[in-house]
């Protein structure tokens, strides 16, 4: 059980890491350090790893039976299905300054959902490690 925990606690930092990497982009792009076409590029390499993370995690909880730590994958899961279908997963490069503060957001929505999903891994983690030494 402490391997599964460790599996998920690894890839929680990977989707942490390819979130806070869109969001030092979008900050790159806000304060003029960077042009609109490699901020598109950098965050448009990263967008489907991070679905294919994703729903690898939430596939992980399901099968595994943690049914709480699934519920909290669900609505990003949700989310990123929704923008896939509305073709809005993908930064365009010519509306990127328009939508600077929607990108933003949705970034920053993505993170404190992982953040929370990060803390309950480590949490639950930690309680298998103490289980396992009784």
């Amino acid at each position: 059980m402490v391997f599964f925990w460790l599996t998920a606690f690894f890839l929680v930092v990977i989707l942490i890491a390819l979130v806070i990497h869109q969001l030092m982009c979008l900050a790159d792009l806000e304060f003029d350090y960077i042009n609109p076409y490699d901020v598109a590029s950098r965050i448009n390499k990263v967008i489907y790893p991070e679905f294919a993370l994703q729903g690898v995690l939430g596939l992980l909880f399901l099968l595994s039976g943690n049914w709480l730590m699934f519920t909290f994958c669900v609505p990003i899961i949700y989310y990123n299905v929704r923008l896939y279908q509305r073709q809005q997963h993908l930064v365009d490069v010519t509306e990127i300054f328009n939508h600077l503060n929607r990108e933003k957001k949705r970034r920053l929505f993505k993170l404190i959902n992982l953040v929370i999903v990060l803390f309950l891994c480590l949490i639950w983690m930690i309680y298998s490690i103490l289980e396992e030494a009784e």
